[in-house]
């Protein structure tokens, strides 16, 4: 008796076609003529990308399969680069990234997306009024950016409505740089922490984001929110990454007078208003290599130890009961750990 849906006897044994008729071939293109550009943003699988000063839009090369292409890549592409209406580009490689930032949507929900790529400073955009400042979010961001290897900057906008004092003591014992701007105001200091890096802007609706973009970069033109007088929230401005290149700035004057080199323009990516920062990726030990210091001290930690409050014998309260930690230090730094997990609202 004959196996399966067919026996010897039956004539579909002998005449049914077989798949895959064609032999496999492991040759694959080299693309030797490809040419590099930089995704500046993402809309349902179109990519628009800068080549040369210019911008075309693209899609991605069937080949690649599921692999992200995110805001920020380094791409090489083929085909029409001619940018003219009409015109697509394929993507046919992804140059390895030197950073990402990422998310989990939520912290139940491990799966974690890339949301940029190849940025090396974080800017948290916080208003200290107008709404209310979110320590929260400001923890979480920080905590993204220390586990992605950028630098973090603290953005404090809308200064001429409060003090930043109050927020500023919060993390001054972490270290994380920060500059203040207030609206209208003079944004020499921020341009001068933005020049020659390319620097992700996050931060939530309402909070002045797009206003500091559309100074920094006038041509941007990004849609200005407003804050509900009543929830205090601000509504959604922008609905997809971007990227966008910083002007070229002179420099100070020479002590003869006359004119400074030009300062380097560098990059920002602009992002949607967030609510939430999911981190279910991030573990402590990563966390903890931000910190040289107190990373040290946790080397005789037992096994398992987290660095949180409630563990037994941890070598941050032991440097703490000798003097040797800044308890405001190993408090804040706890706290970020802390912040891994819970809501941003």
């Amino acid at each position: 008796m004959g196996h399966g849906r067919y026996s010897e006897h039956d004539i579909e044994h002998y005449d049914r076609p077989r798949r895959r008729t064609r032999p496999r071939t492991t040759d694959r293109p080299t693309y030797d003529d490809a040419l590099d550009a930089r995704v500046v943003t993402v809309d349902r699988g179109r990519f628009t990308l800068l080549l040369e000063g210019r911008l075309l839009h693209a899609v991605k090369a069937r080949p690649l399969g599921r692999k992200g292409v995110v805001v920020g890549d380094h791409v090489r592409i083929v085909g029409d680069t001619s940018g003219e209406e009409g015109s697509l580009a394929r993507i046919v490689e992804v140059v390895e990234r030197s950073t990402t930032l990422r998310r989990t949507a939520d912290d139940d929900d491990p799966v974690e997306r890339v949301i940029v790529a190849n940025a090396d400073q974080l800017v948290v955009v916080t208003a200290l009024a107008d709404p209310e400042p979110r320590p929260r979010l400001i923890d979480r961001a920080l905590v993204a950016a220390y586990d992605s290897g950028m630098t973090p900057l603290l953005c404090l906008t809308k200064a001429d409505l409060r003090d930043p004092e109050t927020l500023l003591t919060t993390y001054r014992s972490l270290g994380v740089p920060w500059v203040v701007t207030q609206r209208g105001g003079d944004l020499t200091e921020l341009r001068a922490r933005l020049a020659g890096r390319t620097s992700v802007l996050v931060g939530h609706s309402g909070v002045g984001k797009s206003t500091l973009v559309n100074a920094l970069v006038p041509e941007a033109r990004r849609e200005v929110g407003h804050v509900n007088a009543v929830t205090g929230r601000g509504r959604h401005t922008s609905t997809s990454a971007y990227l966008l290149a910083l002007p070229t700035s002179p420099g100070p004057e020479a002590p003869d007078g006359s004119p400074g080199a030009e300062a380097e323009g560098g990059w920002i990516i602009d992002t949607p208003g967030i609510r939430s920062f999911g981190l279910a990726h991030v573990q402590p030990e990563d966390l903890i290599e931000a910190f040289p210091d107190l990373d040290e001290m946790t080397e005789d930690c037992p096994r398992g130890c987290t660095h949180g409050e409630d563990e037994p014998e941890c070598g941050l309260d032991v440097a703490v009961a000798e003097g040797s930690a800044d308890p405001e230090r190993v408090v804040s730094f706890r706290r970020l750990l802390a912040a891994r997990s819970g809501t941003d609202y």
